[in-house]
């Protein structure tokens, strides 16, 4: 691939597991606060918020860092499974996201 694709996505594979170590749990119950904020209604709002927070800190906060962009690729790797979560025919799909009109 041109762009690198297959690296960045190796890294931002890294990147999300290691973050499972760090999540508030609730290890009794193996429940994240993610799992809250769907319970409630919530996760694509937070999600989508959060990456844009990350999206908007970058360069800015301790200059170009990598970890901004990892971040804001994680919520919206998550914002991409609650917008289609139970839906069987998801609207956009890796199989045809080039292929439909925007």
């Amino acid at each position: 691939m041109k762009y690198n694709e297959p690296e960045i996505l190796q890294e931002l594979e890294e990147y999300i597991e290691s973050t499972y170590g760090q999540h508030y749990v609730d290890t009794q119950r193996d429940i994240q606060i993610q799992d809250v904020f769907d319970s409630i209604g919530i996760s694509e709002e937070f999600c989508r918020g959060c990456a844009i927070k990350y999206l908007i800190r970058f360069g800015k906060k301790e200059g170009k860092n990598p970890k901004d962009l990892l971040k804001a690729m994680h919520y919206m790797v998550l914002l991409y499974h609650y917008a289609f979560k139970g839906e069987k025919n998801e609207t956009v799909r890796p199989d045809n996201i080039y292929t439909q009109k925007l």
